[in-house]
């Protein structure tokens, strides 16, 4: 071999070689840029919000990220730290993050849609970063859509608001009108007792809608919300399970474990790359129908089963 040839090969050799070095060190940078720290932040320590960290835990033991728990109580910045991403686990969480004068990137579950729009999103808006959340509540023409399908004697839907959720009259009657449904509702003012505008709505419905609202049903009033809607043999569309073993005839719910997966999901799409890019504020993607049996035979309503309920409703999604 010659000596130009020799030199040519050398060459060739060291662009091989600085090649593979580059190589080696933008896989370092891309594991670094992928690899993060999720912190989930709990409104507190009961059943529900640990349901939801397990399963976000359990999701990103498969990929690169971490995730690990913190509490709202006490909540300080140092616990962020290294954070990409944080969870806000309910209300409590999400006003403990607001609380903090910096804060990464926050995707907010288990939270109200009227909340969240009225002051969650003001309050957990930060400049250049990302925020959105995936609400409690169901939308709207999901519910008017179960109401038809569940129990197709129903014409009039009764709701009563607290004047926190006034601004939601339109969207809700025009869901309800979607399916042939008219709105009958009554707005509780703060020092209003509950028990006048329930009856007045109730003496007007088939049916009583019960929306997250802390202000009209909470531990102190739901007792006697049902009782009166029993009294008016109108039934109670509820928002969670335990609201149909309390006394619901059915209710159209999104379990801890649903959302914590749509929210894992999520986590893993708005990591890939070097910017957290997560999804608009949207409704829980999986719910499930719940019936209350024995409710049902005392007002005399015969349900499908809960789940052709649920079938049904997903395929018109």
């Amino acid at each position: 071999m010659t000596l130009p040839e020799r030199a040519t090969r050398w060459r060739a050799l060291q662009r091989i070689v600085r090649l593979g070095v580059i190589c080696a060190c933008l896989a370092v940078v891309s594991a670094q840029a992928v690899a993060a720290r999720v912190a989930v932040v709990l409104s507190d320590d009961t059943t529900p919000y640990q349901e939801v960290y397990q399963v976000i835990r359990a999701y990103l033991d498969d990929t690169p990220h971490e995730a690990v728990r913190v509490y709202a109580e006490g909540l300080a910045p140092a616990a962020l730290n290294d954070a990409r991403l944080v969870v806000a686990v309910g209300v409590g969480a999400a006003e403990a993050l607001a609380a903090l004068p910096e804060r990464p990137p926050v995707l907010a579950i288990l939270v109200p849609r009227a909340w969240y729009l009225k002051t969650g999103r003001a309050r957990l808006a930060s400049s250049r970063r990302a925020l959105s959340a995936i609400y409690l509540d169901q939308p709207y023409e999901r519910q008017a859509l179960l109401i038809r399908l569940a129990l197709p004697d129903v014409r009039r839907v009764g709701v009563l608001l607290s004047a926190e959720q006034s601004s939601v009259v339109n969207e809700l009657d025009s869901a309800l009108r979607a399916q042939g449904l008219s709105l009958v509702y009554a707005t509780l003012t703060p020092d209003e007792r509950l028990i006048t505008p329930l009856e007045a709505v109730l003496t007007e419905a088939d049916l009583l809608l019960a929306l997250p609202d802390p202000l009209v049903f909470n531990r102190n009033t739901a007792q006697s919300l049902f009782l009166t809607s029993y009294r008016y043999r109108d039934p109670v569309l509820g928002y969670s399970r335990s609201l149909t073993r309390a006394g619901a005839l059915l209710s159209l719910h999104s379990s801890p474990a649903q959302i914590g997966r749509q929210a894992a999901e999520w986590i893993g799409s708005a990591m890939q790359g070097g910017t957290v890019r997560l999804p608009p504020p949207a409704y829980p993607s999986y719910f499930s129908v719940s019936i209350n049996d024995q409710v049902a035979r005392s007002l005399g309503f015969i349900l499908p089963p809960e789940a052709d309920l649920e079938k049904r409703l997903e395929g018109r999604n």
